[in-house]
């Protein structure tokens, strides 16, 4: 996954850059066999007086998600975006398991018989 970083109205610092990579790694377990390769995580982060601002894009071969987050601490933005784009892929990737669970699922027919109270099925072949 390629991470992408943008600093608008702010300086660009290598610890602040360093974090966000960290913080980038969380994201790579939901997308494993599901479009890693070709993914670009891209951070734009913005200060505007007392309110810090981030918006979180991560895109795909199949698939883009988004965030966004306000506060006044930069770390705490940066955490909560990407606590809203980690719930976003987490149900994504419970869909994505449970499409592959109901896939394999075997039909079980059910043949009502005379026995079980349908005297009646049978009347149409007897004619």
């Amino acid at each position: 996954m390629e991470v992408k970083i943008t600093f608008t109205n702010m300086e660009h610092t290598p610890s602040l850059d360093e974090r966000i990579k960290k913080k980038s790694k969380k994201l790579e377990k939901y997308l494993e066999g599901n479009g890693e390769e070709g993914s670009i995580l891209k951070w734009t982060c913005n200060v505007k007086p007392n309110q810090h601002d981030v918006d979180l894009v991560l895109y795909g071969p199949k698939f883009t998600f988004s965030s966004k987050a306000s506060a006044e601490d930069l770390y705490h933005t940066l955490d909560m975006a990407l606590d809203k784009l980690e719930k976003q892929l987490q149900k994504k990737k419970d869909k994505w398991k449970n499409h592959i669970h109901h896939k394999h699922e075997e039909k079980v027919e059910f043949i009502a018989t005379k026995d079980e109270g349908f005297g009646d099925i049978d009347s149409e072949d007897e004619d």
